[in-house]
């Protein structure tokens, strides 16, 4: 463990040194702004800094027999081969977060990345080599958008794999569940979320407005936390709307991620533009208003609008299906409970958000929304220190924090007999 824990410290170093050029290949593949891209190196090798000191805490267990001439043991021991399958949008955290945690159990890993994102990983790989991580210990296999579902079933399918950790929509991953169904793999899916973000009367509206800009419009509104739906109490709902909507118009910029100004790049590709068109035009014409945006932006292709809408139902596609993209819809509602129902409404269950000043709601309102992860008076919460993962639709299993090795760790009990 101690050789484990200094190779993945080797290739967090070299991450770090190398970070401005790995933030370059992100923004080359995905757009995100440069800046971000940076924050997304700094997050990811957390990861494989984290990991590299956890790679000496997996204990065992000696347990009291119940029987005399016994002795008891638990043993940690790691799955075997992993098969990682990764999204577009973290290019880069996305993989370090599993493989961090397969390679410090004792794994080894066969990287899928996403086929508009093949490039981190490759870059990946070349700094592994480079911090020592022997051959055949990290394996990237990128392919085509044709080939994305046969490789994906000879990953969850073939014998030799022991565990499969997928990140990406909840339709992919019940594909993949059904695959590795037939060897009854370990799995671990981080799925697709349709944050709440809900904005109480008590709370601190300007707390509230800079939150918002932060957790929906990051990576252009394309991240499985961002909010997806806002709630806002009848109290203080024109006040936040409008400082919301100054607040989109003056600190958003969109264009070429490289530009220095550049807060918002494009979306991933043409469906994803699509998708966005379609969920205003469907508010729209159930009676929402656009307070700011709503439409493709001059930059043109994938480029699009931050916007704004308001007078929005629980009827609107928009407040059913996870947007991933850079529109942000708002609820008016009167009581706590209404807000937790509607919150609580769908079958997914990854990221929420809210915001109060009063201690009992804090402690009712956390406990009731059904989300595996929740930010308080706070927009931004993923850290390797902590679990992420959700609940319902959203996936099973915890990565990062101390509970991310767990998932590529067999328990075996031992017993000792004739003592």
């Amino acid at each position: 463990s101690q050789e484990r824990s200094a190779r993945l410290r080797n290739w967090y170093e070299l991450m770090m040194e190398n970070k401005e050029e790995l933030a370059r290949i992100i923004t080359a593949e995905n757009g995100k702004p440069l800046k971000e891209a940076q924050g997304e190196i700094v997050y990811s090798a957390s990861f494989l800094e984290w990991f590299a000191e956890e790679a000496r805490r997996i204990y065992g267990d000696v347990i009291p027999a119940s029987a005399k001439g016994r002795r008891v043991l638990v043993l940690k021991q790691p799955v075997g081969v992993a098969a990682i399958i990764t999204p577009w949008n973290f290019p880069s955290a996305m993989i370090t977060r599993k493989v961090g945690a397969a390679l410090a159990a004792g794994c080894t890993v066969v990287v899928k990345p996403a086929e508009d994102t093949p490039l981190s990983a490759l870059a990946l790989g070349e700094l592994a080599n480079q911090a020592g991580i022997p051959a055949g210990v990290y394996n990237v296999v990128p392919c085509s958008r044709q080939q994305t579902a046969a490789v994906g079933e000879v990953l969850c399918t073939d014998p030799l794999v022991s565990k499969i950790s997928f990140t990406g929509s909840t339709a992919t991953g019940k594909i993949l569940l059904k695959h590795a169904a037939g060897t009854v793999k370990r799995v671990s899916m981080e799925l697709g979320g349709h944050a709440p973000f809900i904005v109480f009367d008590s709370a601190n509206v300007d707390q509230a407005v800079a939150g918002a800009l932060a957790s929906k419009y990051r990576n252009s509104g394309q991240t499985c936390v961002c909010t997806n739906r806002f709630l806002v109490q009848k109290g203080i709902h024109d006040e936040f709307v409008e400082k919301f909507a100054k607040a989109i118009e003056k600190e958003l910029h969109v264009g070429n991620g490289f530009d220095a100004k550049t807060t918002q790049g494009p979306l991933i590709n043409e469906k994803a533009v699509e998708k966005v068109e379609k969920h205003i035009k469907d508010a729209v014409s159930q009676g929402a208003s656009i307070v700011t945006g709503g439409k493709r932006h001059s930059l043109g292709k994938n480029f699009f609008e931050p916007t704004l809408l308001s007078n929005v139902t629980t009827k609107m596609l928009c407040t059913q299906e996870e947007t991933f993209g850079p529109l942000a819809p708002v609820i008016r509602f009167e009581t706590e409970a209404e807000a937790v129902a509607i919150a609580n409404a769908v079958n997914v269950g990854l990221a929420g958000y809210f915001y109060s000043q009063d201690p009992a709601q804090i402690w009712r309102v956390a406990e009731q929304l059904e989300v595996g992860m929740v930010g308080v008076n706070e927009g931004l919460i993923s850290s390797a220190e902590c679990p992420f993962g959700g609940v319902k639709e959203s996936g099973l299993g915890r990565e990062g924090s101390k509970y991310g090795i767990d998932e590529y760790l067999e328990i075996k009990y031992v017993c000792l007999g004739g003592l």
